[in-house]
């Protein structure tokens, strides 16, 4: 019996041939196969329906599928077991459905881990497409796609081209800016702390100034500060308590895929796409010292923290031979999310899939990147399976007169599962305790010196800005999106130049901060983060069976037409005002304005009064500074057409150099290229726009030849064009020569 397996990626068919032998042909879809048109909508209003194409360059891969089912009895679709694996897997079902012998015997396969077991389990316990996981991704995308395509346009007429909205980018983006705000409007509050360091002969200890009575202290000036400094210099000191407890710490679970990303991004400096890909290359296989990749984790977009019973199973007998029975706990840990809008049981946590595969073997074999993440994922796994760390922990509270001071030493006792996981570092925006040590011999009632006060004048700190791992801890606490999505969002809004990262944190920019105040004063639906959470779950619902998705979908068009109608019959470009009265009227505000060239500030008086500048703005205060514009410099050329002196000038694509007699004479220099247009023989200039440098035809718009970028003239080999164009390789950062016409197809 023939049959044909189809997996996405094609990683996985070495390893999934190994397993299955020659009886089973295995292919890849890579990826997805069909989308919704690009320059068209591809969705119907009444009723809905989603009209599909070939993805760009995958008509061989569908006909190259189609070929293969045909010659096959039995045919399994094995995407990934998430939503966009049951999307593809049903796209390849409806091509190759005419054409197998028996459509019945096209089923659905779904594996958690590509072991051996996992995937001759699957193929013997065959099921059929998931139509409610289907429909789910398909409300989805159409949500995505009227959002997208319905108010990106509007954005280009009222602000600039260009630009971008996204049902979930857009609220991501909105969490960036509501933090800017804060940031801006922040005051800084001044306060002090006092600090004693306290001596007797069985030892010293410093404490901090707690108590003034039975009040806090709270110390707001230095005037205040100074005051209780005098007062501490006249009284004595004494231990008033000694309160001794043990305190446990139990292990953080194992990860699923946003605390996975969220400890890479603070242990590693990884980013979350970065992240997401090493995770992908363990989960599809990789060599250890053979030529057959071995899988090494569990399947890493997930919401799960389950663990499968043979797992625990083998983990905990790896606990008690590795680490010894005080490390083993009576029963597995069990670990359950608090239910939110987007949990997901379908799939377990994210483990290492055979835990007797330690990081050190891996780590010979692996590249350094991959290796350092299945360390991470394996010393998290085993760790949630340990018993807790043991900590004696021994508060001394010092009196003297009507002030408290209190200290807290905490020692450990029992490191029970930090003996495989320090888990301090997973969380880089958390606040460390302080610790300190406490001497032994100190008793409740013994008198202490005074050794020495610190005072220390502090000032409170603006919130910070988001990183790329407290961001995903934001959008997951408030249920906004997936985390599989979370590097998509994150790429999306700074390549549509709506957030910059400064210190790998999230900066957003003016436009960033126009387009948020534009969709959340027209679309107060998509731009809460309460309704774009609710959706979420929603979503969820269709993929239960529990809602129809053209209910969800018809609710959702009724809200947003209304808003869409309202939004397009406003008239005018939006801009985002400021403070500063214009220099040149004396009368009008200045207002943030996009143009061509981006970002700029003018007057609201327009056309009246036509002041423009450029501008900085304070990142602390957010306070706006006018930058005076380049004066033109006079060079010592003339023009050869007028032989006026030329002069470099300041343009919306950088600088150029022109006649100083404009307007009676517009010679702007140009550089020309060594060869003649090969279409009419004209000259050959450099031209530059917002996307860089091109070479055109001096004879535009009557010849249209140009090439874009970088050229060297030299000859193609092949066809002989008279230029070749210069490119980055990826692989080598160095620069590869290649053919402009795409027939040629020369690639040095």
């Amino acid at each position: 019996m023939k049959r044909l397996l189809i997996v996405e990626s094609p990683a996985k068919i070495k390893t999934i041939q190994k397993f299955l032998g020659p009886d089973f042909k295995i292919m890849a879809t890579m990826g997805h196969i069909k989308d919704l048109p690009t320059k068209e909508m591809g969705v119907t209003r009444d009723p809905i329906a989603l009209s599909y194409v070939a993805i760009d360059k995958k008509e061989k891969t569908i006909a190259d599928l189609c070929r293969a089912a045909a010659g096959v009895d039995e045919v399994y679709l094995a995407p990934d077991p998430d939503r966009e694996g049951e999307i593809i897997a049903w796209h390849v079902y409806e091509e190759v459905k005419k054409l197998v012998k028996n459509p019945k015997n096209i089923f659905r396969i779904a594996f958690n881990e590509i072991t051996k077991s996992a995937v001759i389990k699957a193929i013997e316990n065959p099921g059929s497409i998931d139509l409610k996981k289907v429909a789910a991704q398909q409300a989805r995308r159409v949500l995505d796609r009227w959002v997208g395509y319905e108010v990106s346009p509007i954005l280009w007429k009222k602000i600039t081209k260009g630009l971008s909205a996204g049902r979930v980018q857009s609220v991501a983006l909105k969490i960036i800016c509501e933090r800017e705000d804060a940031i801006r409007g922040f005051k800084p509050e001044e306060y002090w702390s006092i600090t004693g360091l306290f001596k007797n002969e069985e030892g010293q200890i410093p404490a901090p100034l707690t108590n003034i009575g039975k009040e806090k202290a709270e110390i707001t000036s230095q005037e205040q500060a100074e005051k209780i400094l005098k007062d501490l210099e006249k009284v004595t000191y004494s231990i008033a308590e000694i309160n001794d407890k043990t305190r446990i710490r139990n292990p953080l679970p194992p990860f699923m895929t946003s605390t996975l990303q969220q400890a890479a991004y603070n242990r590693l400096g990884f980013s979350v796409k970065r992240t997401m890909q090493l995770a992908q290359n363990l989960y599809e296989g990789i060599t250890l010292g053979d030529e057959t990749p071995v899988a090494l984790i569990t399947y890493m977009r997930t919401d799960s923290l389950r663990i499968a019973d043979s797992a625990l199973v083998t983990v905990r007998d790896y606990i008690s031979k590795k680490f010894g029975a005080k490390y083993l706990p009576a029963s597995a840990n069990i670990y359950e999310k608090k239910s939110t809008a987007n949990t997901q049981d379908a799939h377990e946590a994210i483990r290492p899939i055979d835990v007797s595969i330690t990081p050190e073997q891996v780590k010979a074999f692996a590249e350094p990147a991959q290796a350092k993440v299945y360390e991470l994922i394996w010393h998290r796994f085993v760790a949630s399976q340990m018993t807790p760390a043991n900590f004696a922990q021994r508060q001394v509270v010092i009196k003297g007169g009507k002030y408290l001071f209190k200290a807290i030493g905490s020692t450990l006792l029992f490191d029970g599962f930090l003996a495989a996981y320090n888990d301090e570092d997973d969380d880089s925006d958390a606040t460390k305790d302080e610790k300190v040590k406490v001497p032994e011999g100190f008793k409740k009632d013994a008198d202490l010196n005074l050794k020495k006060i610190d005072p220390k004048q502090h000032f409170t700190q603006p919130p910070p800005r988001y990183s790329e791992a407290s961001l995903v801890k934001e959008l997951e606490k408030e249920g906004i999106g997936r985390p599989s999505t979370y590097a998509t969002i994150m790429n999306t809004i700074c390549a549509r130049e709506y957030t910059t990262v400064d210190k790998k944190r999230f900066v957003p920019t003016e436009l960033g901060m126009l387009v948020t105040k534009v969709l959340n004063e027209n679309f107060s639906h998509i731009m809460n983060i309460k309704f774009t959470a609710n959706m979420e779950e929603d979503l969820d619902k269709i993929a239960a069976g529990e809602l129809d998705r053209d209910k969800l979908l018809n609710e959702f068009w009724e809200n947003f037409e209304k808003d869409l109608i309202a939004f397009k019959g406003t008239s005018g470009r939006s801009t985002q005002p400021t403070d500063i009265v214009c220099p040149e009227c004396k009368e009008k505000k200045l207002l943030i304005r996009f143009g061509k060239a981006g970002e700029f500030i003018g007057c609201e008086g327009f056309p009246e009064c036509a002041f423009t500048s450029n501008f900085i703005r304070d990142e602390a205060t957010g306070a706006i500074t006018l930058v005076e514009k380049e004066k033109p410099q006079t060079l010592d050329i003339n023009c050869p057409d007028c032989k006026k002196p030329l002069r470099e000038m300041m343009g919306r694509f950088g600088k150029f150099v022109s006649c100083s007699g404009y307007p009676d004479c517009k010679y702007i220099q140009q550089n020309k290229a060594g060869f003649q247009c090969p279409n009419d023989k004209g000259d050959v200039m450099e031209r530059k726009w917002r996307g860089g440098t091109f070479w055109g035809c001096k004879n535009y718009p009557t010849c249209k030849y140009a090439l874009f970028g970088d050229i060297q003239e030299t000859p193609c080999p092949q066809c002989q064009a008279p230029a070749l164009l210069k490119k980055l390789d990826p692989k080598t950062n160095g620069v590869a020569l290649e053919c402009a016409d795409k027939k040629c197809g020369y690639k040095s």
